[in-house]
């Protein structure tokens, strides 16, 4: 025992004295501004993790800019440059560069031996490193999934996210749509961008200005030029150059100093370079052209612009946290979030119409935006990493949505145990509990007289819910949780709220000074309805001999007075048993009208053994106290058989099998 203690500790030292192997992969400039602070956060963290970097794609290339040099300037050592572009800026070579990637990555990952390998964005560059890492069985971490855009970069992206095991997303939307594509909530991450961590704290420096002069010239103000930057968009080559020309032709005629970035390496930038050329824009004195700027200038070039103009993710992201405006062109930001600052130009098929744009934005200032970070993603971004638990297997998952299985499950679990849950009903007259299946089928019923005190009642519940338990074993039934009624149903599914207490409309308030109420308060719909509300007043009238009337039978025989007997007498004629439930059923009433008015529903459903009672009364305070837009709701009572039970128990079924939290 001894030997197997020490042993068992052994091994636990050892996770914790083992560091995570991290492999960040960079294939161009504008995915190294997302990576470059998460680089920095892990080198400073050397206790906890390995660094080991990357480097594909356009940054090896001299039209480029040969960018890995300020990978190397940030004093990062390269462990691996892969020379994967294929020239030719076209279609093919797209493709042949994500062929030639895929057969020089084995070796360097194999080599490298990462435990973890992080990807950014929607570049094929990426997808042939994700596509690896995946054959590899290298755990995958995708940085900016979910997003939407309007180009084969949706594709790609989505493909990635399909092959990575972890995600880091920048806005909740994208959250929703990666839960949306079947991944495990419990993997992914809403960290916000990371080039947010540095710009949001770095974009109010001393020396812009300089920044500024440098790139644009000395004669230059804050506010009094442009920053263009336009890409190709792959699946509309022909339309984005276009565009492009237009751009150049509005850009020359507004007559403001410009800085031009190129485009990148995409298909279509060959003859987009063509066009810069030839309308001689390297030469004009009013553009400056260049192949790269380093990420911490360009950040504070972009602040400080009085717009900036094209279609890169730079002007609907980054550029909102400065407030600066932006003139998006074409389709290929189609669907990301923007801020205030972004005025889209979606079909820029005429000059004047980007000119048009230039004159209503150059030179306005907007509310700083925040859609995509906070400042913070780093630090999310390294717990994340840290929590990632290497002994789980590497096989990903995905959370389908639940559908009707049409087929036999060979499963033998399936076979032998039915996903059930406990439902219980509170009463006034009687406390029960089920067993109901996945498929609504009630297996086994309990039925117990409502206990007189709290205590008791909550005693009592234990009680019959271990019964219920002990029984399901022998029925082959898997217990998933316990429900306790009610519910509003929006689009298909039923709404839990913050603490899976949503619902709880018997506690509405009708009345400031009304009976006292079970929950402690006074006046709610409860007080006045229920029944056991309705089982008090019953009481009250037979001990004043108000509830007997004619056809009743001798109610001293009875064990108790019931509901059931305030009912039956006002079928008889008691006017006072009468007056006991129209209350009951204004009460109801006008909670229900006051629901109607917060949430609109389309259908209003009874259910229990009242429903029948009140469904006229509610429908009369309905068309009498609601508003125009709510009157002709229609008030039904439930067909099915317990109804209470069933909607306790879907509580429990919808939320162990459901995808979104």
């Amino acid at each position: 025992m001894q030997r197997t203690r020490e042993k068992t500790d052994k091994i636990e030292e050892s996770k914790a004295m083992r560091k995570l192997r991290v492999c960040v992969a960079t294939c161009n400039r504008a995915d190294y501004s997302k990576l470059a602070p998460i680089m920095f956060g892990i080198k400073a963290n050397p206790d906890e993790f390995e660094l080991e970097v990357v480097v594909l794609g356009s940054h090896l290339i001299d039209d480029y800019g040969n960018t890995f040099r300020m990978i190397e300037q940030d004093d990062f050592d390269i462990g691996s440059k892969l020379h994967t572009i294929v020239r030719g800026e076209d279609e093919a070579a797209m493709v042949e560069s994500v062929g030639l990637a895929l057969v020089k990555l084995p070796d360097v990952l194999h080599r490298l031996r990462p435990d973890v390998l992080v990807v950014h964005g929607d570049r094929f560059d990426a997808l042939a490193l994700a596509t690896a890492a995946a054959l590899m069985n290298i755990r995958i971490l995708h940085l900016e999934g979910g997003e939407v855009s309007g180009t084969i970069d949706d594709s790609i992206r989505h493909a990635i996210s399909k092959l990575a095991h972890y995600h880091a997303c920048c806005t909740r939307t994208a959250e929703q749509h990666l839960i949306a594509m079947c991944e495990d909530h419990t993997r992914i991450l809403l960290a916000g961008c990371p080039s947010y961590d540095k710009l949001l704290a770095a974009h109010h420096r001393d020396d812009y200005m300089d920044i500024i002069r440098n790139w644009l010239g000395d004669n230059v103000k804050e506010h009094d030029y442009i920053v263009a930057l336009q890409h190709p968009v792959t699946t509309d080559i022909k339309n984005s150059i276009k565009i492009y020309e237009l751009m150049l032709d509005a850009l020359i005629s507004f007559n403001k100093r410009t800085l031009v970035l190129f485009p990148n390496i995409d298909a279509g930038s060959k003859e987009m370079v063509r066009v810069m050329r030839k309308k001689g824009v390297e030469q004009h004195p009013n553009f400056r052209a260049v192949k790269h700027v380093p990420f911490e200038q360009f950040i504070q070039l972009v602040c400080h612009a009085g717009a900036m103009i094209g279609n890169s993710s730079c002007g609907v992201r980054e550029a909102g946290a400065f407030g600066t405006p932006v003139i998006n062109l074409g389709s290929r930001q189609t669907g990301r979030e923007t801020g205030e600052n972004v005025l889209h130009v979606r079909d820029a098929d005429t000059q004047n119409k980007i000119y048009h744009a230039l004159e209503l934005q150059f030179g306005k200032r907007y509310p700083c935006s925040k859609i995509y970070g906070d400042g913070n993603a780093v630090p999310r971004i390294m717990k994340f990493l840290q929590a990632i638990d290497l002994d789980e297997p590497l096989q990903k998952t995905f959370c389908f949505p639940p559908i009707r299985e049409w087929d036999i499950s060979q499963d033998i679990d399936h076979i032998l145990e039915t996903q059930s849950a406990l439902a219980i009903d509170l009463g006034g007259t009687n406390l029960r509990v089920a067993i109901v299946s996945m498929r609504g089928k009630i297996v086994k019923k309990y039925s117990q007289a409502n206990p007189k005190t709290y205590e008791a009642r909550i005693e009592l519940i234990l009680k019959m819910c271990a019964e219920a338990v002990f029984d399901a074993v022998h029925l082959n039934c898997r217990i998933l949780g316990v429900g306790i009624g009610g519910g509003i149903i929006q689009h298909n599914e039923l709404i839990h709220g913050s603490t899976f207490c949503a619902a709880e409309l018997g506690h509405i308030m009708v009345s400031l000074d009304g009976p006292e109420c079970m929950c402690g308060s006074r006046g709610c719909i409860e007080a006045y309805a229920s029944g056991m509300a309705l089982q008090k007043e019953a009481k009250r009238l037979h001990d004043e001999e108000l509830l007997e009337v004619e056809g009743m039978g001798d109610l001293k025989k009875a064990e108790f007075v019931s509901a059931i007997h305030l009912i039956n007498a006002a079928r008889l004629g008691n006017s006072k048993a009468e007056a006991v439930l129209r209350t009951g059923g204004m009460a109801l009433g006008v909670g229900i009208v006051n629901i109607l008015h917060v949430v609109n529903p389309s259908l209003v459903i009874l259910s229990g053994v009242l429903a029948t009672h009140y469904q006229a009364p509610v429908q009369q305070v309905i068309g009498q106290r609601a508003l125009t837009s709510a009157q002709r709701i229609q008030v039904l009572t439930s067909d099915l058989e317990e109804p209470a039970l069933l909607g306790a128990a879907s509580m429990v079924l919808d939320y162990t099998t459901r995808r979104i939290y």
